[in-house]
């Protein structure tokens, strides 16, 4: 049962370092404790555990580009991540429904209803806003995922090559036309209101105040080592 909600966020956007953070607070997550952690990468393609990344992205492009290619732990598909998109953690001994109605509560904030598709994916009106994942080692497990608040659809079909059976099979012509961006529904919306309205959601629907950490509040040095790891 949970009884401690901790709130971190991440204040860089390298994927590597992010990455190192989210494997930190999976080993240093107490076990009724839930963190929420909100971070961003700038102009990478993050990879699932088992992927191929010359199949899943073209690497050369995007490598000479300035972009960084990362890979996560979870599995799933490759995604495209730019400052128009927020990225979410919840670390702890997942209940998948309850975490996804926080990120469902947080949006309905704005007066725009979303709804679950299969496992992995939240919609509004059949497309595709937020992507999701799980990570599970021994008793402990994550579940993670994007939020698309105004990420440049442009760039994102510029580097993944989804594969024309997997879009036939979702009924659409190509990458671009499967998902959407919140500010298409939300105009104004910003990214500090979208932060400020996951963390009331995640209160509400834990029923607890939660602690804010900081990143100095982490081991720097085990960061670093891990940084490396990913890089």
């Amino acid at each position: 049962m949970v009884n401690k909600l901790t709130y971190i966020e991440s204040e860089q956007y390298n994927p590597y370092k992010n990455l190192a953070v989210e494997e930190y607070l999976f080993f240093h997550c107490q076990k009724e404790e839930c963190i929420l952690y909100l971070w961003q990468n700038q102009h990478t393609v993050v990879i699932g555990r088992n992927q191929n990344a010359w199949a899943e992205c073209l690497t050369e492009k995007l490598e000479n580009e300035g972009g960084y290619l990362a890979r996560r732990l979870s599995g799933g598909g490759a995604v495209y991540h730019d400052l128009g998109n927020l990225n979410f953690t919840f670390l702890v001994n997942y209940n998948v429904d309850r975490q996804l109605e926080v990120i469902q509560k947080a949006v309905a904030k704005f007066g725009v209803c979303t709804e679950k598709s299969g496992r992995n994916d939240i919609l509004i009106n059949g497309r595709k806003f937020s992507g999701n994942a799980f990570y599970k080692e021994g008793s402990r497990c994550y579940h993670h995922g994007t939020i698309m608040l105004d990420v440049k659809l442009d760039e994102m079909s510029k580097y993944l090559t989804v594969s024309k059976e997997k879009l036939q099979s979702k009924g659409v012509d190509s990458v671009k036309s499967r998902v959407t961006n919140l500010v298409d529904y939300i105009p104004d919306l910003t990214l500090e209101a979208l932060k400020k309205a996951l963390r009331e959601a995640f209160e509400e629907v834990y029923g607890l105040t939660s602690n804010e950490c900081k990143m100095e509040d982490l081991d720097q040095k085990e960061i670093e080592m891990r940084t490396k790891h990913f890089s």
